[in-house]
């Protein structure tokens, strides 16, 4: 790979980073590991080509186009949690796989079966992915904090909102929501 490639993919790494919270490898890797997949099986259940998971993984394509490719990806995050947790065995975790495969995105919180609190509530960290999904659906994150910084004059709770959620870390945007639950 040479020096100009090599920059093209350390750039898009970061778009990543910015966009998802982290580098889309380092993401499906976890989701490959923790969900017992092949790079394959991962592709199929997101509703990409082999060909494109790879290049997302390796640096060389930086967005996720298809806002229901998006909130697939969220939805097997929120699973691998419960895999790990231990609150979904293998065989549900499989099941609701091909349930997430066959999922075609849909409006805010439409679909929350899969990630809801004993109460039966969308979870926190769902509610601020798809907030942060339908953001970077329509804009990167520099663009949503140069947005932030023009609307921080006249709209300061906004401009924070944006660059929180919009080009936020999901963590980072979690505790914020949380501490102003308080």
């Amino acid at each position: 790979m040479d020096a100009a490639q090599q920059e093209a993919t350390a750039r898009a790494r970061e778009l990543q980073r910015n966009w998802y919270g982290e580098p889309l490898g380092a993401l499906f890797r976890k989701l490959i590991d923790d969900l017992g997949l092949n790079q394959a099986r991962l592709a199929a259940v997101l509703g990409l080509s082999a060909p494109m998971l790879s290049q997302l993984m390796s640096g060389q394509r930086a967005k996720i186009g298809n806002p229901a490719v998006v909130q697939r990806v969220q939805l097997l995050q929120d699973l691998a949690a419960q895999v790990a947790d231990g609150s979904v065995s293998a065989a549900e975790a499989t099941e609701r796989m091909d349930e997430i495969k066959k999922s075609q995105g849909g409006s805010v919180l439409s679909n929350t079966t899969q990630t809801t609190s004993g109460s039966g509530a969308p979870t926190v960290k769902r509610v601020v992915r798809e907030i942060q999904s339908l953001l970077r659906s329509v804009a990167a994150a520099g663009d949503i904090i140069d947005a932030a910084d023009t609307l921080a004059p006249s709209h300061p709770e906004l401009a924070e909102f944006l660059r929180v959620y919009g080009a936020g870390r999901t963590s980072d945007a979690v505790t914020h929501y949380q501490s102003h639950q308080s």
